[in-house]
């Protein structure tokens, strides 16, 4: 068991493979995809050696079972949540030396929704338009994890970081999204723009990697019908007929004909990542994206 490669034991609710994804492809339908929580997703990286841009696993609540075939170093990142090797625990948030052929556990979050492999030497899996991102809109990249799925492995580019655990942001109690108006905040009514940057919402079920989905006051429209469709971009919080508002994360669909009542900062898309079912969100006005 000396080659470089990972099996997946237990694959958890929808566990991924991605980086920092493959902008620039949008005229093409082509999402930009990548690790929602890019912070977390570099910080495994460095505390395994790896560059920045390698490729994690990014898990959805409830982890995932890997078992490596030769020996390598782990970090377990962005939601907290219990780590194992061959059942006894071990640290997240550092580096853990797993022997060839132990089964690392990285089990259900205790808070946050989704946790970050990063393993030294990246995952190797046939990059696509020089990503290895899974998108789960257009399916480009590697298919999501399923049992018995062997990934690649690359070679240890360095020496893992020397830390006894890496801070990291926790998990958003209340998730605050600053946005810029428009471009389609005229398709509302003046009411229905001060209860979207004024009232609580909160985050959906039915949210994913395409879109964080809110339940709270629908918004009311000022003109009827729908656009032709037009060009959506990351962070765009378009409203659909329910008066929803839906942020698009990094999956999102690359043109939309619902209007789009205003735009998230990118940074603060990363606590998008982690805000579980039921975490109040608040939007806040602000003049400049």
């Amino acid at each position: 068991m000396t080659d470089r490669a990972l099996v997946v034991v237990r694959a958890g609710a929808l566990s991924t493979v991605q980086d920092r994804g493959r902008p620039g492809h949008a005229h093409l339908g082509v999402p930009r995809s990548g690790a929602l929580d890019i912070p977390a997703a570099a910080l495994v990286n460095r505390l395994v050696g790896n560059a920045p841009e390698a490729a994690v696993l990014e898990t959805t609540v409830n982890g995932c079972a890997l078992r490596p075939r030769s020996t390598v170093t782990v970090a377990v990142g962005g939601a907290p949540c219990p780590v194992t090797v061959d059942g006894r625990p071990v640290a997240w948030g550092a580096p853990v030396r797993v022997p060839a052929g132990a089964l690392l556990d990285v089990g259900t979050v205790v808070s946050g929704v989704r946790a970050y492999v990063a393993v030294s030497g990246g995952i190797t899996v046939d990059p696509v338009l020089g990503s290895r991102s899974t998108d789960l809109l257009s399916g480009l990249g590697p298919a999501p994890l399923t049992n018995g799925t062997v990934l690649p492995l690359g070679n240890p580019m360095g020496l893992h970081a020397h830390v006894d655990v890496a801070p990291q942001p926790a998990p958003p109690a209340e998730l605050v999204l600053r946005v810029t108006p428009g471009p389609r905040d005229d398709w509302f009514t003046p009411d229905a723009f001060r209860t979207f940057t004024s009232r609580t919402y909160r985050v959906s079920p039915a949210s994913n990697r395409i879109g964080l989905r809110t339940e709270g006051p629908a918004l009311g429209r000022a003109l009827p019908g729908e656009l032709p469709s037009e060009g959506m971009v990351l962070g765009a919080v378009q409203v659909p007929p329910d008066g929803r508002p839906v942020v698009f994360l990094a999956d999102h669909p690359t043109t939309g004909g619902y209007p789009v009542i205003a735009v998230v900062r990118t940074q603060d898309l990363q606590a998008a990542a982690q805000a579980a079912p039921g975490t109040p969100v608040r939007f806040i006005k602000t003049r400049h994206h």
